[in-house]
């Protein structure tokens, strides 16, 4: 038996044979360049319309890209991503001029693709040619015998078939080299290079965080209704039926009555614990009631004096509105438990199309978000929809912290 080596020769020389399935799909693959790159082709013959040809070609960019990439995916199987700007407006074409990747895509259809057109022409001459010169013996003795151009290839038979023979052989690498050179060229200039490639895979991943965002806020949003509309109920209704129980059993023995109060209270415990937790996760007013209310009730729990100023003129989206309200909370606590301070100020306005959060407090200042305090979990909320905080907090005070988020997604 071969050895591999051996085996993977005789397997790639196999596909290479004249009448293999993928040396006609190379060869089909080239044949279907020629008509795109026939224009500038002729366009050289004739110098004077060759600006002409230039323009057309910045001006059709779009459709000659497109008809390459339907080339490579029908008969390569090969896909092309393409980010082209746009050039429906005198700005749009600036714009289009000014990006790299068009100017690839210009160079392809003006240089590339017509030099890698004439070396195709080349091979599909040789198949021509080669079948030709193969069969030259048959045909040959189809022309009439007073005609001497027969006796001159009758003299010739055999060099002319062996050359024939020779073109045929080669023609399909030839087809194989031209199809595999095509598709790198239009691989390399007509789509993204590594620039354009990773401000697309930026845009990816920053759609995603923000359907990742949605959907977190979508799942705290559910989860709150479930425990506001299930456990809750039941744990009040409990709680009802002990308070119930504890204030008309009056036969019952003192030791069952502990247990009675004793349940009720934890009951009363739980429900405030589970309100707490349902606010956490979702605060039912912000939803009902939009964000001015929320933030009003987060002013009033707060165990220093909050002076809140709102003013809301543009529309903000549910999830904004959510990171908006987690981040006031978390920083009014901050400053309860490490300012020392006896007053805050919180105003809220939007602002060209973000909204704008500043918290200001009297207290000794100092704070510093590199310190691992939490201010670095405000940083991070606020950046997961695209938002910016930044801290002024002098030693001695006061601090101001200014948090800005976009209004939609």
């Amino acid at each position: 038996m071969p050895s591999t080596p051996l085996r993977r020769a005789l397997a790639r020389s196999a596909e290479r044979l004249p009448w293999s399935a993928a040396v006609w799909r190379d060869t089909r693959f080239i044949a279907a360049g020629l008509p795109l790159a026939a224009p500038v082709w002729l366009s050289l013959l004739v110098p004077k319309v060759f600006l002409v040809t230039i323009a057309l070609v910045l001006v059709c960019l779009r459709l000659l890209t497109a008809a390459q990439r339907r080339r490579l995916r029908a008969l390569r199987g090969v896909e092309v991503p393409v980010l082209l700007r746009s050039a429906d407006t005198p700005a749009g074409l600036l714009t289009m001029l000014r990006t790299g990747v068009n100017w690839r895509q210009v160079g392809y259809h003006l240089l590339a693709g017509p030099v890698l057109a004439a070396g195709s022409a080349v091979v599909l001459y040789a198949w021509g040619a080669g079948l030709v010169m193969a069969t030259v013996y048959g045909w040959s003795w189809l022309m009439p015998s007073s005609n001497p151009v027969r006796e001159d290839l009758l003299s010739l038979d055999v060099p002319v078939t062996v050359g024939g023979a020779v073109l045929l052989l080669a023609a399909p690498w030839a087809a194989g080299l031209m199809a595999r050179l095509e598709e790198s060229a239009a691989r390399r200039l007509l789509g993204p290079g590594r620039t354009e490639a990773l401000e697309r895979r930026v845009e990816e991943i920053a759609e995603s965080r923000a359907g990742l965002v949605d959907a977190v806020d979508a799942e705290r949003r559910r989860i709150e209704r479930d425990l506001h509309d299930g456990a809750q109920q039941r744990l009040t209704s409990l709680a009802m039926n002990l308070g119930l129980a504890r204030r008309t059993l009056k036969d019952v023995s003192p030791e069952a009555m502990q247990v009675i109060k004793d349940a009720h209270e934890e009951a009363q415990a739980a429900i405030d614990e589970l309100r707490d937790l349902v606010r956490g996760l979702h605060p039912a007013v912000l939803e009902d009631r939009g964000l001015d209310a929320a933030l009003s009730g987060i002013a009033a729990r707060s165990p220093l004096p909050v002076r809140l100023e709102v003013a809301l003129a543009e529309p903000i989206a549910p999830t904004v509105e959510a990171v908006a309200y987690f981040t006031v909370s978390e920083a009014l606590t901050n400053v309860a438990k490490h300012a020392r301070a006896s007053r805050v100020e919180l105003a809220v306005r939007t602002v060209g199309g973000r909204l704008q959060l500043v918290v200001s407090d009297d207290g000794v200042g100092g704070a510093d978000a590199s310190r691992g305090t939490g201010l670095t979990g405000l940083r991070k909320r606020a950046a997961s929809v695209d938002g910016t905080l930044s801290v002024l907090s002098p030693l001695g005070g006061p601090t101001t912290i200014t948090v800005e988020l976009p209004c939609v997604l």
